[in-house]
């Protein structure tokens, strides 16, 4: 963490495993501190519907070539509801659920590797954050995004505890989907995100680390908090 004037609104870098709770945080967290939340996540989920609806990309193929030269047509917002959830616009349309289905996931780290692409999201992500104010997660904030973030967060959880959590919200949304197929995509993202070659997951060294496998939403958003309290007084 650096510190800063206390009278400047920080940016926050949320970095983390799969289903770790890291949009739960950083949604939480822009909510009290009334900054903007971006998720990363989804712009990558984005994409990937995007390649999919192309037939570009799919468990077994990916037209590499074909998704970068498609990037061009690739619109992404984020608009809130009227729950003031932001939500996901591909291209005008909100996708926002079906960017949460199992097929998005088994698809979005294998579009998510590719320079281009991240190339292509990273200068979007720069631009909404370039005044502070904002609280982004994803798996590169820290380290490519934002390197100089006042507040790096590193999030993890027990991978049995990621799983089930994962399975439980997509049992909730009405998907058919059991909880090996969760438990072995939450494996092949984990490995594809920490070993690609562009921007791996990685735990910089001045991230903090918050391990929630034990703790509730608010007990984490507590510990969160505890740390803007601490860069803003210093």
């Amino acid at each position: 963490m650096r510190s800063i004037n206390k009278d400047k609104e920080l940016t926050i870098a949320i970095d983390g495993w799969s289903s770790c709770g890291k949009s739960t945080l950083a949604k939480a967290l822009a909510k009290e501190l009334n900054y903007v939340f971006v998720d990363s996540g989804a712009m990558y989920r984005g994409a990937a519907l995007h390649a999919m609806r192309n037939n570009l990309v799919s468990r077994n193929h990916v037209d590499i070539n074909r998704i970068i030269a498609s990037l061009s047509d690739v619109k992404i917002s984020f608009k809130n509801n009227a729950k003031g959830k932001a939500e996901l616009y591909l291209n005008g349309k909100n996708v926002e659920k079906e960017i949460r289905t199992i097929e998005v996931s088994n698809s979005v780290s294998s579009v998510a590797k590719i320079k281009e692409v991240r190339l292509f999201l990273v200068k979007q992500q720069r631009i909404m954050g370039i005044n502070g104010g904002v609280v982004m997660d994803g798996r590169d904030i820290g380290s490519i995004v934002f390197p100089l973030a006042e507040l790096k967060i590193f999030m993890t959880a027990d991978p049995d505890i990621r799983a089930q959590r994962r399975y439980d919200e997509l049992i909730a949304q009405g998907d058919k989907i059991t909880l090996e197929e969760v438990k072995a995509n939450l494996i092949e993202r984990d490995e594809m995100d920490s070993t690609r070659e562009e921007s791996p997951l990685t735990q910089v060294d001045d991230a903090i680390v918050i391990d929630n496998s034990n703790l509730t939403p608010e007990q984490q958003l507590v510990k969160a908090l505890a740390l803007v309290k601490k860069i803003k007084k210093v």
